[in-house]
């Protein structure tokens, strides 16, 4: 394989993974307003908790639905994809550590979303280090 084909293959393969990646973000962040996915019928207790005290924080999960809506909408698209990186860190180290601490078994998914976004950020590290002036 010639090294543009190869090239091009990263790109295609990281632009499909990204898409599937915002697409999920944008669909948690629309489930946030629309209530449209069941919540699993077991939860672990300290998983029940932490989501009981989110709801009590009135604000908490409409914001994190925008930012996950605006964020995944940025990271499909590849010119805006470094800055729906920077909307998503934080929304992701919440989802990642919720399910360290309170729900170890649905970890998988969130895990291959954070290595998705991982591998955005190498590809992307120019634009980043332009933001630390380097």
């Amino acid at each position: 394989m010639t090294p543009q084909k190869n090239h091009n293959m990263k790109k295609k393969l990281l632009f499909t993974a990204c898409l599937l990646t915002g697409l999920l973000f944008i669909n948690a962040g629309l489930n946030k307003f629309f209530n449209y996915l069941p919540m699993p019928e077991e939860m672990p207790e300290a998983s029940l908790k932490l989501f009981s005290a989110m709801i009590q924080i009135s604000w908490l999960m409409p914001l994190v639905g925008i930012a996950e809506i605006t964020g995944g909408i940025l990271f499909i698209i590849p010119r805006y994809r470094a800055l729906g990186v920077l909307i998503l860190t934080p929304v992701m180290a919440g989802i990642l550590l919720t399910h360290i601490s309170a729900d170890p078994g649905g970890w998988i998914m969130p895990t291959l979303m954070a290595l998705v976004m991982t591998w955005s950020v190498i590809e992307q590290r120019r634009q980043y280090l332009q933001l630390i002036g380097r």
